[in-house]
């Protein structure tokens, strides 16, 4: 009987160690519950994604006449969701095949999408809520700033650069393999390229953080007593939308890739199959962003559409 126990500990030791070991290969396949997980998650995305993103551009298309600094941030942010919408289909296929059949250079260009979208939709998130911090806590220096102009210079830049980090992902595969995951591990022990996403991300997250507060504080302090909150809610609303977004799909993420520096550099030495999991579940996770959007979408709309209706009656009125 002891002998039988020492066994079964033995056993489980095992297990253990190789779950935890730093030494596991990086090909490895994902684990079965990962996958489900990412069926879970990818199949209503994209559903929901296409449905949202297809209704916002239809409305955008039809009924926008005047292309404000919101709307223009929204239409770029739509477009690096639908540049991810395109490539979720094969990366649900990739998935279930050992060995990507379709080609290694379209096998990169789907994870240039991949970045392009996660990465556009980071700094597009942030300059809508910038915009919205200099357009209500400083108006004066908002006529100098903010033009649909500049919004639209700034959202080029944007993609021209998000665009120009994608020839790192035509380095993540060494030798053929699988698309999207078994990256190659000079990729983690670029430790330059680690810091600088890693560092855009917290300075992107500070400076939403930051403005988010401080319009709610501005927009609460200055309410007379009896207005309805309606007109600043909406504000609030946009804001509020944008950062909850960008935190609940973005920060598991980041979290779970410097956990995985820490492990591919030796620096971390425990657990590495089951961060390797969690990468990949946060990878998954991110990719709501694609519908999560479309909260933020609505309220950028209704209050252009707010706006265009007041503009009117103005006219109206001025005329008569």
């Amino acid at each position: 009987m002891a002998q039988r126990n020492q066994e079964t500990e033995l056993m489980e030791t095992s297990s253990l160690q190789a779950n935890c070991s730093n030494q596991g290969n990086t090909s490895l396949p994902i684990p079965p519950y990962v996958e489900r997980f990412q069926l879970a998650i990818y199949i209503p995305t994209f559903i929901l994604g296409l449905l949202f993103n297809g209704m916002a551009m239809w409305f955008a298309c039809r009924k926008i006449r005047q292309w404000t600094e919101p709307i223009i941030y929204m239409a770029s942010l739509m477009v690096f969701d639908t540049l991810m919408l395109f490539a979720l289909p094969f990366k649900i296929i990739s998935y279930h095949k050992s060995e990507w059949d379709l080609g290694g250079a379209f096998c990169s260009f789907l994870e240039s999408l991949y970045f392009v979208n996660m990465y556009g939709s980071i700094l597009t998130s942030t300059c809508i809520c910038v915009d919205r911090y200099i357009a209500i806590l400083h108006p004066f220096a908002a006529m100098t700033l903010r033009s649909p102009k500049k919004a639209a210079t700034t959202c080029l830049v944007i993609s021209a650069g998000v665009w120009a980090g994608t020839a790192y992902t035509y380095q993540l595969h060494q030798h053929g393999g699988p698309c999207f995951y078994g990256f190659s591990g000079s990729i983690w022990k670029n430790t330059i390229l680690f810091i600088t996403l890693e560092t855009a991300f917290l300075v992107c997250m500070t400076a939403m953080i930051f403005c988010t507060i401080r319009i709610i504080v501005c927009l609460r302090r200055n309410q007379t007593p009896g207005e309805p909150l309606t007109n600043r809610s909406k504000s609030i609303n946009i804001i509020t939308a944008n950062l909850t977004t960008f935190l609940v799909c973005f920060t598991p993420l980041n979290v779970s890739l410097v956990l995985y520096y820490l492990v591919k550099n030796q620096i971390l030495d425990d657990c590495r199959q089951i961060i390797r999991s969690f990468v990949q579940i946060s990878l998954c996770w991110a990719n709501l962003n694609c519908f999560l959007d479309g909260f933020c979408y609505y309220f950028i709309l209704k209050e252009f559409m707010k706006f265009a209706s007041t503009e009117k009656n103005t006219q109206a009125s001025t005329i008569d």
